[in-house]
């Protein structure tokens, strides 16, 4: 096999499809073809509920953001007209 991962990344991935393997086909001693076609199944379907927890934490992460961004904002337009006149920087 020609492949530009190094042989411990094609230990750690090997070592993940056999786990899989070992879930879905517990009882199979070789890895046949339905076995190993089950398995890149979920393999594949654990990718893609990651992916889709990784897009909710970065919208939450983003909205967050945001929030802070208009509290700073809001901070900051308050600062900017203080009452005495200042803009805020008073007298030390």
């Amino acid at each position: 096999m020609v492949t530009s991962a190094s042989d411990d990344e094609l230990a750690r991935l090997t070592a993940m499809v056999e786990e899989k393997l070992a879930v879905v086909a517990p009882n199979t001693r070789a890895a046949n073809p339905q076995a190993l076609l089950l398995a890149a199944l979920a393999l594949a379907h654990d990718l893609q509920e990651e992916r889709s927890r990784n897009a909710d934490r970065l919208a939450r992460a983003k909205s967050a953001f945001g929030r802070v961004l208009q509290r700073v904002d809001a901070a900051l337009a308050t600062e900017g007209s203080e009452p005495d006149g200042t803009g805020g920087e008073g007298t030390r």
